[in-house]
This record gives C-alpha cells, structure tokens and sequence, in this order.
C-alpha cells in the first residue's frame, strides 16, 4: 500500500473591486482590444486599500476547509505560497494560522513566484509523504496590483488580486495511477535568467518594494517549451502522456502561452481549466484560484487525472500530475 495526498477541500477569494480593460485606456497607450488580442484577459480584482494577502489567504483557507468539512484544528500545517507578504516578516502562513485561530502545527511561506503553489504543493506532498502532517492546508495568495509600475503598459494590464487554497489529506492507495492524490512531481530553476523576469526593489538592495519588471517576449518564449516539457517529464515519471490528461489546470498567465502549451502536450483547448480572462495572472494563486473555479463550475470531477504547471521569476518552474 502507497501514501498519497489526496485534496479534500477546495475554495477561492478575490477582492470585490474588478478592474476592467477599458479603465487603462486614456492614461496608457492600450486598449481593451489590443490587451485582449495579446494576452486574453479582460479584467482583474484588485484588493482594496488595507486588504492584505493574509486576509486574502485566510477567506479562502475558510472556503477549502469549509469544502473539506474540517476545522482548522484539523490541520498539521499551513504552507503559503506569495510574493506579496504583508510584512518581511512574519510569514503569511503564521498570520493565516492566527486568523483561523488555530495553535497546533505549523506554518511556513515558500517563494517561487508564479510557481510558488506548485513549489507548495510538492513541499505538502513531501510532509505527507513522510509522515510529518497528516493534513496539510496548501494556499497561493498574492496582492501584485502593490508591486505594479502603473506607467508600464507591459505589466500592470497583466496582473490581478486573488487567493486560493487545497486542503491535502494523507489516504492510502494502492501505488497506481488510479490512486486518488498526487502522483508525481517535477521542479526546476535558473537563476541564471533573474534579469527576464524580477522585482527592481528589496530588502538589502534598495530597502523598498520596488516594481515588477519583465521581458515579456523571453518569458513567452521559455514559458512555452519549459512548461511542456515539465508536465511531459511529470506524466513520464508516472508512465502517462496527454492524452490520458483529463484536464491541464495551468498557470493563468497569458492565454497564449496556455494554448501553445497544450499544443505542445497534445490536449486539446476543451480539456484545458481557462480563467485568466476573468483574473488576470495573479501569480501563486492562479493555480489553486482556477482549480477552485474549475470545480464549481463542474468541470472537474473526482477521478479526473490533471496535470498542473507553472513559471515564475527565478527563473523557477514546474508541474504536479493528480487524480482528483
């Protein structure tokens, strides 16, 4: 008999404010047609003054554990995966940990940029895997509309608000690919590509948060061909190609990459979860943000085997396989 994390619960937040193309439109040189055309997105939530990414990751860690039927004293650990913290220390994860009045456990904050919730996911899968928690409330949460050089057409029209969370539970399969719960993992970096894709601020540089900067034209070209092949690499490790995939859930980037990415794996657009045209990228928490869409939607049902992916800054990226 194998352990393996099996999702329990899901949910999602985003701020009430949704911004929409047209409001770029007059200050910058865009419009909705052109952003549209070039990234599918048509708008974003973006949080209000004084909301912050832990109050974004605690209402959707109340979703996923309400979709969960658990309480939060049901959880061994918290693992947050931002870009965005309310402080530079403590961790989000220990302040989501204090809003759900929880005590027990533990709770850590990983950083992997737009990656970040697949870094957490295999770190949760690791906890599980080893016997150090049994249930594991997984969260990606980002307030990036803080980090955004409003100015800069190339960015901020690509960026939104949002929070979503998995509550993962150690259940015991049989070691196939039928089993229920993460199946493989596949994780890569390169630092050596920090200039594509980066903050111009931080602590010990320049002591201020600093703006997003990015090359967007080299991005696409290494988010394309590094997210296939990561998700090919995951499906090989378990012995599976695309056409068992049931769904891709990937990154809400850019709606080209999503689409020349299931070209390369295969799969068809009818079998690929799409919400950036409603979100934006909202980097850590595009992932657990669409699978909680993507459920409530009815898209998504138990036994569905998924492949998710996705890339940030770092450059750091890679992909999860599970069954639902």
């Amino acid at each position: 008999m194998t352990t393996r994390a099996v999702v329990r619960g899901v949910g999602h937040y985003l701020p009430a404010r949704v911004m929409e193309n047209a409001e770029f439109e007059g200050r910058l040189d865009t419009s909705d047609e052109w952003i549209r055309s070039r990234t599918g997105i048509e708008r974003r939530h973006i949080a209000a003054e004084g909301e912050t990414t832990s109050q974004l990751a605690i209402a959707a860690a109340k979703a996923a554990l309400i979709d969960a039927d658990m309480k939060p004293g049901d959880i061994d650990a918290i693992i947050v995966a931002t870009s965005t913290p309310d402080f530079t220390f403590p961790s989000v994860a220990t302040m989501v940990q204090a809003g759900l009045g929880s005590t027990q456990g533990f709770a850590y904050d990983v950083q992997a940029v737009c990656a970040g919730f697949i870094f957490a996911l295999a770190n949760a899968n690791g906890m599980i895997l080893s016997g150090q928690a049994e249930r594991v409330l997984v969260i990606g949460a980002e307030t990036f509309s803080r980090i955004m050089d409003w100015d800069d057409r190339g960015t901020c029209v690509l960026f939104g608000d949002g929070a979503g969370a998995l509550v993962l539970e150690a259940a015991t399969g049989t070691g196939t690919t039928h089993d229920r719960g993460i199946l493989s993992v596949d994780l890569h970096s390169d630092g050596r590509h920090r200039e594509l894709l980066y903050v111009d601020g931080g602590v010990s540089t320049t002591g201020l948060a600093g703006h997003l900067r990015m090359q967007g034209n080299a991005v696409f070209r290494h988010a394309v061909s590094k997210l296939s092949d990561s998700a090919h690499a995951a499906l090989a490790k378990i012995g599976l190609s695309g056409a068992d995939v049931d769904w891709i859930v990937p990154h809400q980037a850019n709606l080209r990459i999503i689409t020349a990415t299931a070209e390369r794996m295969g799969v068809p657009m009818e079998r690929v979860v799409v919400t950036v045209q409603d979100h934006g990228n909202t980097s850590a928490a595009s992932i657990p943000l669409a699978l909680s869409v993507a459920r409530t939607r009815g898209q998504i049902k138990t036994g569905d085997l998924l492949v998710t992916e996705a890339i940030g800054g770092g450059l750091a990226w890679g992909a999860v396989t599970l069954r639902w």
